[in-house]
């Protein structure tokens, strides 16, 4: 619901009967037990009370805030309003977040609520690539649903669930409210039709919102208090036991049903097929405790054969299987190690850093290959690029492949037969902009127009104007016979476009001026607007903006001496979330990226800027081009060289 930004008021704190009085009113809609001291007496009021208290503070902090909001939902862009309540947990610290979101007569806890109370709601299970798609604002569809039957019995139709990954069980991604009556749900198999219509999820514009300006937290890798009860693991392990694997049922789905009876919202989140998950997926147990070192560098060196081997077996008939030599550090981490690392689960893609490693970055790493003779490396600045590959080397004649965290990641392919990186939660890749730029008159050129039947007050591009003028001054037969590149100025004209300069005061005087100099004049005398669109998106729909389209900028400078830094700033008003774009320049450019306020923008509206350790141009451009932003909305400050 929430994939655009909404409209937000300013907020105001909360009294503090009006904060319980609302905590109450949650504890009621969502049946949630108030704890009570086991060790305390039954008639010990004081002790219940302060039971109360505390898990009033928990579900509605005492720095409580609210303020009212709008926002569009669904296709035919419904107005929709509420309130949302913003706070912070303790151990947050000043780190204020929307807690809960109540519209109409329900009240919504989102993602940051949910991750410091544990079954406040009923949580659902599906599989990881579902949950990208519903993090795409896509519902949950009934064959998607995992880990039961049986499901919670308070996942009734109309109640509100919150959705995990099979592969993070404790960590809420989503929220929303039933479709149907899931509890009741003997099976899912041959089911079809929506389960969970998705309200928020981490990720969205809720999420990400902070009177800070500040981006969204990152979900936890597992959370304590939302685990399976025994009763429930030994249910799941017994169905599990019970289920035939051999009777065409995986995961809870028919595989030989007709695939024509599948609605597009259920192939679009993979649940049918060969892409369905195995019940041995989900039901596996994840080990999620924190690598060693040694783990780390083996994943890492595996990673890079893996990478390697595909290119061997993907581009045999190519010299160098596809690889363009020599390759830079960057190059080589996002082709041959990021797609290729073990990241079943939150905990280890945490831990499956190069800077985790024993080699603590990638140069590093590279000379490690080098010292094993796999590859041949060399210093090129203050980097180590790859030179060439021993293709018959004994590890990489005798490498094992291992199953992949996702089915479709390296076997996907980019340009060139090259494996594209695993797609990410950020909805901003693969869009596709346009930038329209506008004119609006001003109104000494009102004569103008109205001589020409066009409206004062239209907005028009150059060429419109240019054709308004050709329009007007062939009404006005004011082109010159002697020459037809000339225009006599009237005193329309003469108003309209020209000023007191040498040039104006020249043509005055001869009473004639060029058509370009004059059609020049026409375009100067608009006020520029602009707007970015995404795709299917309508100019009408676009709320136009004031002034020429703004740049990306790219700034290179140097830091420390000979530190080069590489920032990045503007890409808000190109639907670019700054934390998606520096997560993904931190594993492409193997280095440490951040985010913080621009300095000098409003802390009001912030400017976010993208820092990322190096000279990383070219990998920030690619960035952006995947993210639809044209070469020439970028601009390049290159700080580093030295004035001569």
């Amino acid at each position: 619901m929430f994939k655009k930004k909404p409209n937000i008021k300013p907020l105001s704190p909360l009294k503090s009967s009006e904060r319980r009085r609302t905590a109450d009113q949650i504890i009621s809609d969502f049946g949630i037990e108030v704890p009570v001291d086991a060790t305390a007496e039954p008639d010990d009021k004081a002790a219940s009370t302060a039971g109360l208290t505390a898990l009033r503070k928990s579900l509605l902090p005492e720095n409580a805030l609210s303020a009212r909001f709008t926002t569009t939902a669904g296709p035919d862009l419904k107005q929709v309003s509420g309130t949302v309540y913003v706070g912070s947990h303790e151990g947050t610290g000043d780190d204020q977040r929307i807690l809960w979101v109540k519209v109409g007569e329900k009240t919504y806890p989102t993602v940051y609520t949910l991750w410091h109370n544990p079954r406040i709601v009923p949580l659902l299970y599906t599989p990881s690539f579902v949950v990208e798609k519903l993090q795409g604002g896509a519902d949950l569809m009934t064959p998607g649903l995992q880990r039961g039957p049986p499901f919670p019995e308070k996942a009734t139709k109309g109640s509100i669930v919150a959705v995990a990954s099979l592969e993070a069980p404790t960590v809420p991604m989503a929220v929303g409210i039933c479709e149907i009556d899931v509890s009741s749900l003997g099976s899912v198999q041959g089911m079809k039709g929506h389960a969970v219509s998705t309200f928020h999820w981490a990720g969205d514009e809720l999420w990400s919102w902070n009177p800070s300006g500040r981006p969204g937290s990152e979900p936890p890798a597992a959370l304590r208090g939302w685990e399976d009860d025994e009763n429930e693991d030994s249910a799941l392990a017994a169905q599990a036991a019970g289920i035939d694997l051999q009777d065409g049922q995986e995961g809870g789905i028919a595989l030989n049903a007709d695939p024509s009876e599948r609605s597009e919202a259920e192939k679009a989140q993979g649940v049918e097929g060969e892409n369905a998950t195995s019940l041995r997926d989900a039901v596996e147990t994840v080990d999620d405790k924190e690598l060693s070192q040694k783990e780390i560098d083996d994943a890492f060196r595996d990673a890079f054969l893996y990478g390697v081997r595909y290119h061997m077996e993907h581009n045999k008939n190519h010299p160098t299987f596809g690889l363009e030599l020599p390759l830079t550090q960057s190059k080589v981490m996002s082709l041959l190690v990021q797609p290729f690392l073990p990241t079943y689960t939150p905990a280890r893609t945490a831990s499956l850093q190069i800077k985790k490693t024993s080699w603590k970055n990638i140069r590093k790493f590279i000379k490690y290959l080098d010292k094993q003779q796999i590859i041949k490396c060399k210093d090129q600045g203050n980097e180590a690029v790859i030179l060439d590959v021993d293709w018959h080397d004994r590890q990489l004649e005798g490498f094992v492949p291992y199953r992949l965290p996702k089915k479709d990641a390296p076997a996907s392919s980019g340009t060139n037969g090259k494996p594209a990186a695993p797609m990410s939660a950020d909805s901003a890749v693969g869009q596709k902009l346009t930038l329209v730029s506008l004119l609006r008159p001003k109104e000494k050129l009102a004569p103008i127009l109205q001589a020409s039947k066009a409206d004062p007050r239209g907005l028009y591009t150059p060429a419109e104007l240019k054709q308004i003028l050709t329009a007007y001054v062939e009404a006005e037969n004011l082109v010159s016979e002697k020459n037809k590149r000339l225009i006599k100025i009237n005193p329309q004209l003469a108003d309209s476009l020209l000023g007191s300069s040498a040039a104006d005061n020249a043509a005055l005087a001869s009473g004639v001026i060029p058509r370009h100099a004059l059609a020049e004049r026409m375009v100067a005398s608009a006020s520029p607007f602009h707007t970015i669109l995404q795709e299917n998106e309508d100019i009408a729909d676009s709320k136009l903006k004031a002034g020429a389209p703004p740049k990306v900028q790219i700034l290179m400078e140097t830091r420390s001496g000979n530190k080069t830094v590489t920032k990045v700033s503007g890409v808000e008003p190109y639907h670019i979330a700054p934390q998606p774009l520096a997560d993904e320049l931190r594993k492409t450019c193997a280095g440490s990226t951040s985010v913080d306020r621009l300095h000098g923008s409003s802390p009001k509206n912030p400017v976010m800027e993208v820092m990322v350790q190096g000279p990383q141009k070219d990998a920030i451009i690619k960035a952006l081009e995947k993210r639809g932003v044209n070469k020439n909305w970028i601009e390049i400050v290159d700080k580093t060289k030295k004035k001569r």
